[in-house]
């Protein structure tokens, strides 16, 4: 199974470079608005309970300032990310106990385990790099993420 670039599942225009929340359940269901434009899912309830549920089996803030929300669920029947940058951080109870100012949401169909399980290891291996981070943060549309994220899956 090829599984495509994270680029290519991000979708553009729910990208959000001025995230507004300011803690970690209200910047959960901020970016999930965000996903909800897409039309892609199925089951809304479903989506956010299902990344809240995942949450509480432990932190998706996985440090260096980067959370990665996401759920495998039946509301959607592709996988789907959005991007967000929080200016200030959220705390979010992250392994390094770290504001978080990059989020990366993804849900992903409960049958697409493989496809999950990469994805989830492609942006790990992205954010190692700092300078990655801090192309991003300094990102000034929404197009501009989506060429840096590319750019560095193509290095």
């Amino acid at each position: 199974m090829e599984i495509k670039n994270i680029a290519d599942y991000i979708k553009v225009d729910t990208i959000n470079l001025d995230l507004e929340s300011e803690n970690k359940n209200a910047v959960i269901r901020e970016l999930y608005g965000n996903l909800k434009k897409t039309d892609l899912i199925k089951d809304e309830e479903k989506g956010i309970s299902d990344i809240f549920a995942r949450e509480e089996m432990g932190s998706t803030g996985i440090g260096k300032g980067v959370a990665l929300p996401h759920a495998k669920t039946e509301a959607v029947d592709e996988l789907i990310i959005t991007f967000g940058i929080s200016r200030n951080g959220i705390t979010y109870d992250s392994l390094d106990n770290e504001k978080v100012n990059i989020f990366f949401m993804f849900l992903c169909p409960k049958d697409k385990t493989q496809e999950y399980l990469k994805v989830l290891a492609r942006i790990s291996r992205l954010i190692k790099g700092k300078k990655f981070i801090e192309n991003l943060l300094k990102a000034a549309s929404n197009k501009e993420v989506v060429e840096i994220i590319k750019k560095e899956e193509t290095n």
